[in-house]
């Protein structure tokens, strides 16, 4: 990769806790008949997004400080007719005020939980087990994509922020995983990415002579690997077949292959 600059776990942690605190202040005075505005994920609402936070935030600490019980947790949710459906039930039996309370103490827990691991510390998951900082921004990626979900139900514009990068970073490593987890062959040909940060930095990722390339706005690129649009509905410039393929599957998140998103859904924050 040619962005090497490093991150640390405490800034990983304070960026996290930046984010829990922007989708906070957009979801703490709503009123009750808000929570149940659909979003975008089919069949959606408000509260169901902030549920699915909560309960994997829940999970996170689990797999941070019981790892067994974790493994006994995530072998019932993939065995389950519907994996979503303990927290989505949960969810839609809380008032607002509860699911607030719940997520609240779930994500202040998971911070806790994530202080204490160590640099080089594996933790299981819904998938390979995962290093502390890819950990780390995993949970960071899925407060920022589900929080633009939030968004776009409530007609909130949203100011993007250098905290992209772990996003698009995660984005670029889990280009295999996007093909592995449809059951296909994860291609050798690189892709070289080339993204415009919030504030016109220049974040670089894969080899500079790749044939192949995607450059544009990181914030499209974000919301493409994070499927919460398409990338027919972004600035993004994708060149090369191997480039293309990767943006028509791209997957960020873990579980079973995410449905994507129709054509035609208004870009930004």
């Amino acid at each position: 990769m040619v962005d090497e600059r490093p991150t640390t776990l405490d800034e990983l942690l304070a960026d996290i806790e930046a984010e829990h605190s922007d989708l906070d202040a957009m979801v703490d005075s709503i009123d009750e008949p808000d929570w149940d505005r659909p979003t975008p994920a089919a069949g959606w609402a408000v509260r169901d997004q902030m549920s699915h936070l909560a309960f994997f935030d829940d999970a996170a600490v689990l797999a941070m400080t019981d790892p067994a019980a974790f493994t006994a947790l995530a072998d019932a949710a993939i065995s389950a007719a519907d994996p979503m459906a303990e927290h989505l039930r949960r969810g839609r039996a809380s008032s607002g005020t509860e699911l607030l309370t719940w997520w609240r103490s779930s994500r202040e827990t998971m911070v806790r939980a994530a202080r204490a691991l160590s640099p080089g510390a594996r933790v299981p998951w819904f998938g390979p087990p995962m290093g502390a900082l890819s950990f780390v921004s995993a949970r960071l990626m899925e407060t920022w994509a589900h929080g633009q979900d939030v968004a776009d139900a409530l007609g909130t514009r949203r100011v993007a922020t250098a905290r992209l990068r772990h996003i698009a970073h995660l984005g670029v490593r889990t280009r295999p995983f996007s093909y592995a987890v449809r059951g296909l062959e994860p291609p050798s040909t690189p892709v070289h990415v080339a993204l415009t940060g919030p504030a016109d930095e220049f974040w670089e990722f894969q080899e500079r002579d790749a044939t192949d390339s995607i450059s544009g706005p990181a914030l499209d690129f974000c919301l493409v690997v994070t499927q919460r649009r398409n990338v027919s509905d972004t600035g993004l410039v994708v060149e090369g077949d191997a480039a293309t393929e990767w943006m028509s599957i791209a997957q960020a998140f873990a579980g079973p292959p995410g449905p994507g998103r129709p054509a035609g859904v208004e870009k930004g924050t």
